[in-house]
């Protein structure tokens, strides 16, 4: 499926783009693949980091932009990714990373590309799950930074998902739903010294 990635805000990308070339907050960033790298470097794939603030009753996902994500790619492949953040003034860099996340969205994007139909790629993130999502929402034409996820927009939980959530199985909004909830709604277990 064609894949529509929507366009970053030029401040965004270039505080992405400043951070690469500057030495200290490469050398300065939990990255060693960064600092490793041999080769330039590129930012890719500017994604809109949504956060699910909370499942209400009526069943509409109630989200808010929390930034932009971008792969930054070397020579060969993704090596990290790079977060910005909203900032009264725009947009600005927020920190380099790498880890499990990175390479989960990365293979996220590659069975996307697979599916019926095309897609606006974005991420959702559900922190008290510790979860994050490839969204692919059914309105390519839409603003990546607004909205809310639809019913039959899907959701491809990335590695590593929370139990009893599958990683990179694409389903609906309205099946994942109430897994979503059914976890949230779940006592924490608490232990006793």
């Amino acid at each position: 499926m064609p894949l529509h990635v929507p366009p970053a805000p030029a401040p965004a990308l270039r505080s992405v783009l400043t951070a690469l070339a500057s030495p200290t907050a490469v050398d300065e960033a939990h990255t060693p693949s960064l600092r490793t790298a041999g080769g330039p470097l590129s930012a890719e794939f500017p994604l809109p980091l949504h956060v699910l603030d909370r499942i209400p009753q009526d069943g509409v996902l109630s989200t808010r932009l929390a930034g932009w994500r971008f792969l930054i790619r070397g020579a060969e492949h993704v090596l990290a990714a790079a977060d910005t953040r909203p900032t009264p003034d725009g947009w600005a860099f927020s920190h380099f990373f790498e880890g499990p996340y990175v390479t989960a969205t990365e293979r996220a994007l590659r069975q996307a590309e697979a599916l019926a139909g095309p897609h606006q790629v974005r991420l959702l993130s559900v922190p008290e799950l510790y979860m994050l999502t490839l969204w692919l929402h059914g309105d390519c034409a839409a603003d990546g930074a607004a909205g809310s996820p639809a019913p039959t927009d899907l959701l491809v939980p990335l590695a590593p998902a929370p139990p009893g959530i599958a990683a990179h199985r694409p389903r609906q909004v309205a099946e994942l739903r109430p897994l979503l909830s059914l976890r949230l709604a779940a006592p924490l277990l608490r232990t006793t010294a």
